[in-house]
């Protein structure tokens, strides 16, 4: 079996490397030049895009009215006077009549438009940390009526924590101790997390970088269909996916690509879901030595991820209020690396969410990995957990 040091990839991508490999593999195997069985040839759909497509930032923005920032804080102010749990945050116990409409038509645009938006303008200096949570969580409600798990332990106890710091972490834990480079401020390659939607809310910025970039995967898709099925092929198989230990099980297996075929009510659609570190590890989480080996196919599918994305992406820097929504089946996303100072640092609250009206049904492969995140979720909102402070995740959620 492969250990880390004999892998044929880092986690970060080297662009000769992958043009080298590329070139190698084309002039001396015998590549397929079909698709997969039901694979389409292209896709056509508002979620093919390049980053090109969308220059003006007010093209996927949308600024909140002071009109609507009022009635942000009255909803804030209703579920204090509650005195619920902040699980038990929902439309019913947030109320934003009038805003209620755009942000239905906003998740519409995730599922079946372009795939993102970023909401902009929220006050967060005007709110104490709890009350941004509140406000984050409920706006967020109407996005994505499930919020999914992020860790499933809290201070040594059972929980089902939902709500993520995505901050540097290296002064608080040390990095022997951080699984992801999202805890660090390293550049992130392109990825998936876990779930329907992934949301970001800036409640801090750094001195200097920390661009957040997006890329279409359906975009990838029909440049890899046509150019390169065999990669398409590979994406559609079987990968041995790390457990970092963390089950009795070492590893499972999966493809990371995914074809929808179309039905009598939605479109035809494909979907992906990686992470490289599965691969290659990361950090505390180095690559377990009883993992298969990273197969030089499989290695040149994940840089062709990577570059071509990074060819078609587009990059915006987040600011301080926005809270950036997008879809997680259908676009990848990674993050410039950064520097903070003591009155600058980068902090994000993330949130993972699924929308029972407008979300995709979930491949058979990972109905286990949606369950892991959703699963019971719905009913349990007093249990759920919003740490106050930024902490390390366990293994099987380190993305």
């Amino acid at each position: 079996m492969a250990t880390s040091s004999e892998l044929p990839i880092s986690y970060v991508p080297n662009f000769e490397e992958y043009q080298l490999r590329a070139k190698r593999r084309q002039a001396e195997e015998d590549l397929p030049t079909s698709l997969p069985e039901g694979f389409p040839a292209q896709l056509h759909s508002p979620l093919v895009w390049e980053g090109n497509d969308f220059s003006d930032p007010s093209s996927w923005t949308y600024s909140l009215s002071s009109p609507e920032i009022d009635e942000i804080t009255s909803a804030l102010r209703h579920f204090q006077s509650l005195k619920l749990p902040l699980g038990c945050i929902t439309p019913a116990t947030f109320p934003l009549p009038n805003l209620r409409p755009t942000l239905r038509d906003l998740s519409r645009t995730i599922h079946s438009g372009r795939g993102f938006f970023v909401l902009r303008g929220l006050p967060v200096d005007q709110y104490a940390q709890d009350e941004t949570v509140i406000v984050y969580a409920g706006i967020s409600s109407y996005i994505g009526s499930l919020r999914g798990r992020q860790d499933s332990k809290h201070n040594g106890q059972r929980a089902d924590v939902v709500l993520s710091h995505v901050v540097d972490l290296n002064n608080v834990a040390g990095r022997p101790a951080i699984g992801s480079p999202a805890f660090t401020a390293d550049p992130q390659g392109f990825h998936t997390d876990t779930g329907d939607i992934v949301g970001l809310l800036m409640i801090g910025t750094g001195a200097a970088g920390g661009k957040s970039c997006i890329a279409s995967t359906w975009k990838i898709y029909n440049e890899l269909a046509s150019s390169r099925p065999d990669l398409v092929r590979t994406l559609a198989s079987d990968w041995a996916i790390d457990g970092f230990k963390r089950s009795s099980t070492p590893y499972y297996l999966r493809p990371l690509l995914y074809h929808h075929p179309a039905t009598d009510t939605t479109p035809e659609r494909v979907s992906l879901q990686f992470s490289r570190r599965s691969f290659t590890g990361y950090a505390a989480y180095k690559r377990s030595d009883y993992m298969p080996p990273v197969s030089e196919a499989q290695a040149e599918a994940l840089d062709a991820l990577h570059f071509t994305a990074m060819k078609h992406q587009l990059t915006m820097q987040l600011e301080k209020g926005d809270i950036q929504f997008i879809n997680n089946v259908a676009l990848v996303h990674a993050r410039e690396g950064f520097r903070d100072e003591p009155e600058n640092r980068r902090h994000l609250l993330r949130l993972w969410l699924r929308d029972e009206e407008f979300g995709w049904e979930v491949p058979a492969p990972l109905k286990g990995v949606w369950e892991g995140v959703f699963g019971g979720m719905s009913g349990k909102e007093e249990g759920q957990v919003f740490p106050a402070a930024p902490v390390v995740r366990g293994a099987q959620y380190g993305l």
